[in-house]
C-alpha cells in the first residue's frame, strides 16, 4: 500500500515549500515539489489532502525517561510512546536510571525486547555507566545503541559516577557518544546545607535554582568538556540550563562538532518567576533558573552553540510531586507537548519554524548519526508529521496521554496541533487517536 500526502507545506532542511510526498511501504519513495505529475499512477494509493497543513520530519527526542522496568506506576514504554507519537515525536532515546538500572548488556537488551513488543514510536536506549561497570560499558555496539549515559551529578536513580579514574576511562575508551548529566555534587550539598540552616525542612521551591545553581552546573559541564577535549571523545552535554555554561560551546554545524549541547523545552519556556504558580510541578534537575539564564539559552540556541532541543521527559505521579521541597522528586512529563510548544514559540517570534525543525528533527539525526531518519528525503524512513498550524486547543486531563495523567502545560492554549503522525510509513496517530497495533523500530546508527 502506498500513501500520497498531497499539497502540504513542507518544512525541511531550511526550506518551506508547497509539495507532496509519496510513501511506499516504510520509506519515502518520491518528493514532488509544487506539482504532482499528471501521469502518476495512483492505483491503490491512499491520498491525504494536506492543504493548509505543515509536513515535517518526525521529531527525535534524545532524552526521555519512560520508567520501565521497575517504576511503571509513573510511566511505561507503551503509554509514553503513545504520548510521543501524539505529539509528533517519532523516535526517542531512553535513559538507564530504571529499576534495575540499565548497566549491563543483558538489561539493555531486555529494554530493546520490550520496546519491540509495545512501542508505538521508534526507539533506542542508552547504556548506563557507574563507578564499577566499565567492562560492560565497553561492550556497547555503536551501530545499535545511541550512547553511553554518565551522571556527573546525582539525580533520580542514584547513578552518580564520581570516581576520577572511571570517568577518565569512560571518556578515553567509549565506543560511542557519551551523554552527560552535569551538576557538581559538592556544590549542591553545600547549597543544600545553607538552605536547611535557613529554612529547616520547609525550603521554598523557589530556592531550587539556588541549590542546584549555575555554579554547580558550570563546574561539572566544564569538567566534561575538559575530559572530552583531552581524549577526543564525542560528548553531548544534556539539558543545559545556565548562562555561565554557554562559554563552553562553539557555534557551528552539528555534523562538524565533537562536543555538542542540548537544551530542553522547559528551560526555554519557564524561569524562576514560574515557581510561584507551578511549584514543584516544574522542579527539574538541572533547575529552571532566572530570566537571564533563559535569555542566554535562547541566544546560544539561535547562534547554533546549542544543537538540539529535547524534553528530558521524566514522569512522576501528582501524589509524588505534590510534596515539600525535599520530598518532591525532580522531573515532569513533556514528550506529548514539546513540538507544539516550540511551534507556539515560533509563532511568537522567538525562533523560526525552519530552525525548530532543524533543532528537533535534523540535528539529533546528525549528532547521533541516525540511519536514514530525521529528514524528508527520498529513500529515508517515512517518519512524518502533519501539523495544523491554525488549530487552537487547550491541554486538559482528557487529552493528556501520559500515564501519570498530568502535564506542566495543563491549561495552556496552543494554536497549532499535531494532525497525523507516520512511523515507518504507518499511520500511528490520526483523528485525535493513537492507532492501535502499530509498532516502531529499533533505530540504527552510522559509525
Amino acid at each position: 500500500m502506498k500513501t500520497l500526502i498531497k499539497d502540504a507545506t513542507i518544512v525541511n532542511e531550511g526550506l518551506k515549500f508547497k509539495g507532496s510526498v509519496l510513501i511506499n511501504d516504510e520509506k519515502i519513495e518520491k518528493i514532488f515539489p509544487h506539482v504532482i505529475p499528471s501521469d502518476l499512477d495512483l492505483t491503490n494509493v491512499e491520498t491525504i489532502d494536506a492543504t493548509g497543513l505543515l509536513l515535517i520530519p518526525g521529531a527525535i527526542d534524545d532524552q526521555v525517561h519512560f520508567r520501565e522496568p521497575g517504576l511503571t506506576h509513573k510511566a511505561e514504554i507503551a503509554t509514553e510512546s503513545r504520548a510521543a507519537v501524539a505529539g509528533g515525536v517519532t523516535t526517542y532515546m531512553e535513559m538507564p536510571n530504571t529499576n534495575p538500572q540499565t548497566t549491563t548488556q543483558e538489561a539493555l537488551q531486555a529494554k530493546f525486547d520490550r520496546a519491540a513488543q509495545v512501542s508505538a514510536a521508534n526507539y533506542s536506549f542508552y547504556m548506563g555507566a557507574t563507578n564499577n561497570n566499565l567492562a560492560e560499558v565497553l561492550k556497547t555496539d555503536p551501530t545499535q545503541v545511541c550512547g553511553i549515559k554518565v551522571f556527573m551529578g546525582s539525580s533520580t536513580g542514584n547513578m552518580l559516577v564520581d570516581d576520577e579514574k572511571t570517568l577518565s576511562e569512560i571518556f578515553k575508551n567509549a565506543p560511542t557518544l557519551v551523554a552527560t548529566h552535569c551538576e557538581d555534587e559538592a556544590t549542591i550539598k553545600k547549597n543544600t546545607e545553607i538552605a536547611r540552616a535557613r529554612y529547616g525542612e520547609n525550603v521554598p521551591i523557589s530556592r531550587h535554582c539556588h541549590i542546584r545553581s549555575d555554579e554547580a552546573c558550570y563546574i561539572s559541564s566544564s569538567k566534561a568538556v575538559e575530559l572530552a577535549s583531552k581524549f577526543d571523545t564525542r560528548l553531548h552535554v544534556l539539558h543545559l540550563s545556565s548562562a555561565k555554561e554557554m562559554s563552553l560551546f562553539a557555534p557551528g554545524k552539528v555534523a562538524d562538532k565533537k562536543i555538542t549541547a542540548e537544551v530542553c523545552v522547559h528551560h526555554l519556556w519557564f524561569d524562576e518567576r514560574d515557581y510561584i504558580d507551578y511549584g514543584t510541578r516544574i522542579k527539574w534537575n538541572p533547575s529552571v533558573k532566572c530570566v537571564a539564564d533563559k535569555e542566554a539559552l535562547w541566544e546560544a540556541l539561535l547562534a547554533d552553540k546549542i544543537d538540539v532541543i529535547a524534553t528530558d521527559h521524566a514522569p512522576h505521579t501528582l501524589e509524588e510531586k505534590n510534596n515539600t521541597y525535599f520530598k518532591a522528586p525532580s522531573g515532569g512529563p513533556l514528550v506529548q507537548h514539546s513540538l507544539v510548544a516550540m511551534l507556539e514559540l515560533s509563532k511568537k517570534g522567538f525562533i523560526s519554524l525552519e530552525k525548530v525543525i532543524g533543532k528537533m528533527c535534523h540535528a539529533p539525526a546528525d549528532l547521533y548519526r541516525v540511519n536514514k531518519r530525521g529528514y524528508i528525503r527520498e529513500g529515508y524512513f517515512a517518519d512524518l508529521v502533519l501539523v495544523d498550524p491554525n488549530k487552537s486547543w487547550m491541554v486538559a486531563p482528557e487529552n493528556i496521554l501520559y500515564k501519570c495523567g498530568w502535564a506542566p502545560f495543563e491549561r495552556t492554549l496552543f494554536s497549532n496541533k499535531v494532525h497525523t503522525t507516520f512511523v515507518n510509513g504507518n499511520k500511528v496517530y490520526a483523528n485525535n487517536k493513537v492507532v492501535d497495533g502499530v509498532r516502531g523500530q529499533k533505530v540504527t546508527f552510522n559509525v
